[in-house]
């Protein structure tokens, strides 16, 4: 399942630099400064969450695998889906609906990093 985590992140920093980029240009003349910023901080989170995605399944082999760290990967890619998944459709669509769903995936990404702590402290 580990190895799951390392394609996801993979899949999700290629992502998150293809989406950069294409704000980068495509939006860049698109969009008020204030709503790129809004894009660009979702595209943040995403590389940052691809990255801990690799940390988990890394993790998981110096470690052995745990379910916390299970939990944590599942978290950070619920996060990636529902926090920068949110602001990308706030931004592009203008609906502030979807703004209602950016905390939820933050708080995924706190319970994931959590997560990490325990799976930490269980170990040593």
């Amino acid at each position: 399942m580990y190895r799951g985590f390392i394609v996801a992140g993979g899949i999700f920093g290629f992502l998150a630099v293809a989406l950069g980029a294409f704000a980068a240009h495509a939006l860049k003349q698109r969009l008020s400064p204030d709503r790129l910023d809004v894009f660009q901080t979702g595209v943040h989170y995403q590389a940052t969450h691809a990255l801990a995605l690799l940390l988990v399944a890394a993790l998981a082999a110096v470690l052995g695998g745990s379910s916390l760290l299970m939990w944590a990967g599942w978290l950070f890619v619920a996060g990636i889906i529902l926090f920068s998944g949110s602001l990308y459709a706030l931004t592009l669509t203008g609906v502030g609906a979807f703004g209602a769903i950016t905390p939820v995936g933050g708080l995924c990404f706190l319970a994931g990093w959590l997560m990490v702590v325990l799976a930490g402290l269980r170990a040593g």
